[in-house]
């Protein structure tokens, strides 16, 4: 590492005034890490600055040390922009072998929380790091989002101004403690982090150079809607539940009747989509034992979540249900415990009520209706991240790497393709060369679809890979990834491979082979036959 004294240097002739602190430090990284605690930076505080070199690190509130840590630089702090603001952050430095590269990781949920073990992967690559809480403390449950009302200025932390305003003061820091900028700004989230992460390229395309958004929740006010529509579908009454038998029932009918759609019998589906089960199918027939089959109302619950929410008036898809081969993995089987977070959000922002009871709802009543409009008109523009306009992140060089498990049980994974072809729709317009545009988009943006993956990881497919190594190989060497190779593992021994490939192509088996290895597959476009 660079002399703290020539660090001042750099420092000083570039924030002569706001990082004046830093030249009072010995030239040792623990001493510099100790002056940032005297860091002036816009609209925020710093609390604390203090060197973490004992290998392991135990957040504040838990008894669990994180450990295999190398020696860092932990500041936290409280970023203040607007009057009822009140966002905590923390910034990780590597004391020694910095990559020059910075990090911001994401959240899950209604966030509220720094994600530490985030932050601790980050140190081991050798990346600086920030993570926010976004706003407000986490609270469990369906009153998660009870800050929104309490604080409405909040909730603009949250959807955006948090992890903004994070990256700003995070450089800002690393500038500060090293002498000079990151080479290069990345963020890396999945599910409200994938969110994030999409808000970032479409708000603020200066913030990062490159994105990973895994299974995001981008389409928020429209997912609320969808997730409570499908809660209502399997919770309304007993009758219409799908416990464990039942969601085997729709599994087991699902692999017979598609496994071998994609050419392989492995238990996973390539394309999902491409699945033509109907429950009706499933009905029980007389003296047939329950087990085996489906009730007439769990079969109409069944194809609520496997629809999705649609316009109660026109028809319209408002937002995709769940795939087929996700069933094992569905939430929603205990009525006294349903999905809290779309709960939270009409409980505490739709109706702004805290007695407000979720089984009252229907969407197909026109006050129910209305209220879903009033609430898309109110909420949409502040916590929507679906502008296909990504042109500005695309002049700038950004990169944006996107994935999303087939099997995913709280985010249709539908949600990332329809976002990702609008991004093509928009930059088509009036042309007619769909494939000259495709080409267009995936010269820096690539979406990846996960057959057998759950949500952000987990599943029966291949579900463990390295987005964030091919970013950076992406943005810092123009290599753009034509497959990313995934893993599956039992016991921390993998037992498949496969390759996951950019939307549209899909992994084909070449016709020969172990099927379990990545190298009897290839990346082709659906529609094309045969082998390599």
């Amino acid at each position: 590492m660079k002399s703290l004294a020539r660090v001042a240097m750099l420092v000083a002739a570039t924030f002569p005034m706001v990082f004046s602190p830093v030249m009072q430090a010995q030239a040792n990284p623990t001493a510099a890490c100790a002056a940032l605690a005297d860091i002036r930076l816009p609209s925020t505080t710093i609390d604390a600055a203090q060197a973490i070199t004992s290998g392991s690190f135990t957040p504040p509130g838990s008894t669990n040390a994180i450990t295999d840590l190398p020696p860092f630089c932990r500041v936290t702090g409280v970023i203040k922009p607007a009057r009822e603001s009140e966002i905590r952050f923390e910034v990780w430095l590597p004391l020694q072998d910095w990559t020059g590269r910075f990090t911001g990781v994401g959240n899950g949920g209604w966030a509220g929380k720094i994600s530490f073990g985030a932050l601790a992967e980050q140190i081991r690559r050798g990346c600086a790091s920030a993570s926010t809480n976004t706003g407000h403390e986490a609270v469990p449950g369906v009153d998660a989002a009870r800050f929104a009302f309490e604080f409405p200025e909040r909730l603009i932390d949250f959807a955006y101004r948090a992890h903004h305003e994070t990256a700003l003061q995070g450089k800002a820091l690393v500038r500060a403690f090293y002498g000079k900028p990151p080479e290069h700004a990345y963020f890396v989230g999945c599910s409200s982090g994938g969110y994030e992460g999409l808000m970032a390229a479409q708000r603020f395309p200066e913030d990062y150079d490159g994105i990973v958004a895994g299974a995001p929740a981008n389409n928020w006010t429209r997912l609320m809607a969808g997730d409570l529509d499908w809660t209502l579908a399997v919770l309304k009454d007993s009758a219409s539940n799908l416990p464990a038998p039942a969601l085997g029932v729709l599994y087991r009918a699902v692999l017979a009747g598609c496994d071998s759609v994609d050419g392989v019998v492995d238990g996973l589906l390539e394309d999902p989509r491409r699945c033509k089960v109907d429950p009706a199918d499933l009905q029980c027939t007389a003296n047939q034992r329950p087990e085996t089959c489906l009730t007439p109302a769990q079969v109409e619950s069944a194809r609520r979540v496997y629809g999705g929410l649609k316009d109660p008036i026109t028809g319209a898809q408002l937002f995709p249900g769940l795939s087929a081969g996700s069933e094992p993995f569905w939430p929603n089987r205990d009525a006294a415990n349903p999905f809290s977070i779309p709960i939270a959000h009409y409980r505490w922002l739709v109706f702004a009520d805290p007695n407000w009871d979720w089984r009252t709802f229907k969407f197909e009543d026109p006050a129910g209706y209305q209220m879903f409009l009033k609430a898309e008109s109110r909420f949409a523009p502040i916590l929507n991240a679906t502008d296909p306009n990504l042109r500005p992140f695309r002049q700038r060089g950004g990169k944006l790497l996107q994935y999303h498990g087939w099997n995913d049980q709280l985010i249709a994974p539908q949600n990332s393709i329809d976002y990702y072809e609008s991004v093509i729709s928009l930059l088509v317009g009036d042309r007619k060369d769909r494939t000259a545009v495709l080409a267009e988009v995936q010269s820096f943006y690539r979406l990846f679809m996960a057959p057998g993956m759950a949500h952000c990881d987990g599943g029966t497919g291949p579900n463990s890979f390295d987005m964030q190594a091919h970013l950076e190989q992406w943005v810092e060497h123009g290599i753009a990834p034509e497959e990313i190779i995934a893993t599956h593992s039992i016991n921390n021994v993998v037992d498949r491979s496969r390759p996951l490939c950019p939307y549209p192509k899909v992994a084909a088996y070449k016709g020969k082979g172990d099927t379990n290895d990545a190298a009897s597959f290839v990346c082709r476009d659906p529609n094309e036959t045969g082998g390599r």
